[in-house]
C-alpha cells in the first residue's frame, strides 16, 4: 500500500463548498479569522434560503439575505460589510461566478459613535490594576496606539529598543506602520523577552519551538520557524495544535485572556465606563492631541488612511460641549 494512502474499499471523502472557500483563502493567505468569518456567512447564506446551493443562486438571494441582516436581525453597517464581502468573495473567487450588475440591498443604518476615552488618572488606575504579561501588553496598546490583535501578534524582530520604536506588520488593511516604543517600557519589556526567550530555548529542547509563519515565506525560509526573532512577544503559556496543519506549536496569547484580566482590572478601579482593549488607542490619539500634536501625526501612527477617521478624537477632549461653555455656569 502506498504511503499515505487509504486502505482498500474507504471512500474518500469528497471536498465540499466550505473546503473550497478554506483553500481559496489560504492560497492568497488571508488570515485564519477572516477564513472562519467567510465560512460562518457563506453557511448563513445557505441556510437562509433553505440550504440551496449558492451556484444556483445570485444577485436577488445575495439582496434579499442582505436585507434580512439589516432589517430582522439590526446587525450593525461593518457586520453587514463583512457578509457583504465574504459573499462577493464566494462568487467571484470561490465559483467564479461573475456579478456584473450591483447589488441593491437595504443597507444597516451608519451610526458614528463617539469612542469611550479614559482620562489620563482613570488610564492610571487601570493599568495600576493588572499586572505581569497582561500590564505589559496594556501598556503597549496604550503607550504605542495599538490594536488588541496587533499587540498579541508582535514579534520579537519588531521591536527597535535602539530607535524608540516598533513596527506593526500587516495590520488593517494589511498595511505596515511605525509607532513609538514608549522608554519607560522598555526595562520591564526587556525583562520580559528574558522570560519568553527561557521558555523558547526549553521548547526547542524539548523538540518544538517552530513558530507559525506566513506559507510563503516558510517555504523560503525553512529554519526561520525557529529562530529567536520570530517568535511572539507574548506567547501563550502552553503549546497547542495549529488549526490548519496541526503542527504542535507555542502561538501568541488569546485576545480573550487579554480582556478578561482588562475586565478585572477596570472592576478594581472603580470606572463607570466600558472599558475595552480599543478604548487604549482611543485615548492614546486623544491624550496625544490633548498633548498638541499634529493631526496628521497621529493619523501615521494609527495607521488611518483618512484623516477624517482621526478627526473623530477631536470631539472628545476634555472640552464639554466642544470647546463652548454652558450658559449655566455663566449665572
Amino acid at each position: 500500500m502506498a504511503k499515505n494512502s487509504l486502505p482498500e474499499g474507504t471512500p474518500r471523502r469528497k471536498k465540499n463548498l466550505l473546503d473550497d472557500i478554506s483553500e481559496v483563502m489560504r492560497l492568497r493567505h488571508y488570515s485564519i479569522r477572516t477564513e472562519q468569518a467567510y465560512i460562518h456567512w457563506t453557511k448563513r447564506f445557505c441556510v437562509f434560503h433553505k440550504m440551496k446551493h449558492p451556484r444556483k443562486m445570485g444577485i436577488p438571494e445575495i439582496e434579499a439575505f442582505l436585507s434580512h441582516l439589516a432589517t430582522h436581525e439590526k446587525i450593525g453597517r461593518s457586520t453587514q460589510n463583512q457578509a457583504f464581502n465574504a459573499l462577493l468573495f464566494l462568487y467571484k473567487e470561490v465559483l467564479r461566478i461573475p456579478l456584473d450588475e450591483p447589488i441593491n440591498a437595504l443597507r444597516a443604518p451608519r451610526r458614528q459613535r463617539i469612542p469611550v476615552v479614559m482620562t489620563r488618572e482613570e488610564t492610571q488606575r487601570v493599568l495600576g490594576a493588572m499586572s505581569g504579561t497582561m500590564k505589559t501588553l496594556a501598556q503597549l496598546l496604550y503607550g504605542s496606539g495599538l490594536r488588541l490583535m496587533e499587540g498579541v501578534r508582535l514579534r520579537v524582530q519588531d521591536l527597535d529598543f535602539a530607535a524608540n520604536q516598533l513596527i506593526v506588520r500587516a495590520g488593517k488593511g494589511n498595511k505596515d506602520r511605525r509607532t513609538m516604543l514608549p522608554e519607560s517600557i522598555q526595562p520591564d519589556l526587556r525583562e520580559h523577552l528574558n522570560r519568553v526567550k527561557l521558555i523558547h530555548e526549553r521548547d526547542l529542547a524539548e523538540g518544538f519551538g517552530r513558530v507559525y509563519l506566513p506559507p510563503a515565506l516558510a517555504r523560503k525560509y525553512p529554519a526561520a520557524g525557529k529562530q529567536w526573532i520570530w517568535q511572539y512577544v507574548f506567547p501563550a503559556q502552553s503549546r497547542s495544535g495549529d488549526p490548519r496543519s496541526k503542527e504542535i506549536r507555542r502561538h501568541h496569547i488569546h485576545p480573550t485572556a487579554f480582556q478578561k484580566a482588562l475586565g478585572r482590572a477596570v472592576r478594581l478601579a472603580g470606572l463607570n465606563k466600558r472599558v475595552t482593549s480599543h478604548t487604549f488607542r482611543h485615548s492614546f490619539a486623544t491624550h496625544l492631541l490633548a498633548g498638541g500634536y499634529d493631526i496628521r501625526t497621529i493619523q501615521d501612527l494609527l495607521g488611518h488612511a483618512d484623516v477624517s477617521t482621526t478627526m473623530i478624537y477631536t470631539h472628545v477632549l476634555n472640552k464639554g460641549g466642544q470647546g463652548v461653555k454652558s450658559p449655566l455656569d455663566t449665572l
